[in-house]
């Protein structure tokens, strides 16, 4: 019987050396894989996170709600109110924000101030407290600079209470809160920049019937609930300033309002009292009013003075206040001198 041949041990084979160009590329090619094990696992816990807010949210809400971080973090039965994301590039709100910028860089070119965002610039107080001393003409005895939170929080609390003892509004009126303007509410502080703008009749023209979708969310049981609500933060602008009719100055307003600036020159009163003089032909001592004023009641003597001497000639007291005329209200300031050219326009 034949027997198989035997197989000889089979002679390992030596390691082939790796050239360097190899380890280079499997170097590569493990920095590579790392990386993307790394990105996957970011993306793994961004989807955890997303999953464990919609938890929070979907049975509560049935519309999805991008809420940011701070906006999360409530104590239990707190309540938050914030700008529906949807709302926030609504035409007329946008027109809103801009016409509060300019107003307020205007008002405060002469502190080097420059605001861009509202909620980002106003939240602390600082420029809240220097434009209610330029509108008031009041120095507020409050720290210039704050940095910690708490601070910023006292200060913000004495400017908005001085604010809102100036502007005498029913507690109900009052639609913002130290909190709700130091997280940056956008419509807390919308709320409270309509008000200033139209208790100081501020030269600007406000959009009429701005509203917005707004998020109420409350934390009850450790569970955020939300909800929606409409917001109104602007209504009938010319009636809550008292001019129920449209007439030419409204469309001079509308369509040329960049003429107007000459109107500016009359807000302190010294050329209303001296253009009365002219016009009925006598000389006012200079000790009845302010040549040069330097304060706002300065002005607004000088305004009052010159409506006296108005009805003095034998015209109806004007409508506007002296202040809307200190203030640069363009409408108010037309129609005095309207009625003063319409009167003298004769006079030789």
């Amino acid at each position: 019987m034949a027997s198989s041949p035997q197989k000889s041990p089979s002679t390992p084979k030596s390691p082939v050396p790796k050239s360097p160009s190899s380890r280079k590329d499997e170097s590569f090619l493990g920095k590579l894989g790392g990386t993307l094990a790394r990105r996957k696992k970011a993306k793994e816990v961004s989807e955890l996170q997303e999953e464990g807010k919609n938890a929070i949210n979907l049975p509560l809400s049935p519309i999805a709600i991008e809420l940011d971080r701070e906006d999360t973090v409530l104590e239990e039965n707190e309540v938050r109110t914030m700008l529906d994301p949807n709302s926030r590039n609504d035409p007329k709100l946008q027109e809103l924000i801009k016409v509060f910028i300019d107003w307020i860089n205007d008002e405060l070119v002469e502190e080097r101030i420059i605001v861009k965002d509202l909620a980002e610039d106003l939240y602390d107080g600082q420029v809240l407290q220097k434009l209610f001393e330029k509108l008031e003409g009041e120095k507020l005895n409050v720290a210039e600079v704050t940095q910690s939170e708490i601070a910023q929080k006292q200060k913000l609390q004495t400017v908005l209470e001085k604010i809102n003892e100036t502007l005498k509004l029913p507690p109900r009126s009052i639609k913002w809160t130290v909190d709700g303007v130091h997280v940056k509410s956008l419509v807390a502080i919308l709320h409270l920049l309509v008000a200033v703008s139209q208790y100081y009749r501020a030269p600007i023209r406000l959009p009429d019937h701005v509203s917005v979708q707004v998020v109420v969310v409350q934390k009850r049981e450790g569970i955020l609930q939300s909800r929606h609500i409409q917001e109104e933060i602007t209504g009938n602008i010319e009636a809550l300033s008292g001019r129920h009719e449209r007439d030419a100055f409204d469309t001079l307003f509308d369509h040329a309002p960049d003429k107007l600036n000459v109107v500016k020159k009359f807000a302190d009163g010294v050329y209303l009292v001296l253009l009365m003089g002219l016009v009925e032909d006598y000389f006012i001592p200079l000790h009845n009013f302010f040549l040069t004023p330097d304060s706002f009641e300065h002005k607004v003597h000088n305004v009052s003075f010159a409506f006296e001497l108005m009805q003095d000639g034998g015209l109806e007291k004007p409508k506007p206040r002296s202040e809307d005329i200190v203030n640069c209200d363009l409408k108010s300031t037309l129609r005095v001198l309207y009625n003063l050219f319409t009167k003298y326009r004769n006079v030789e």
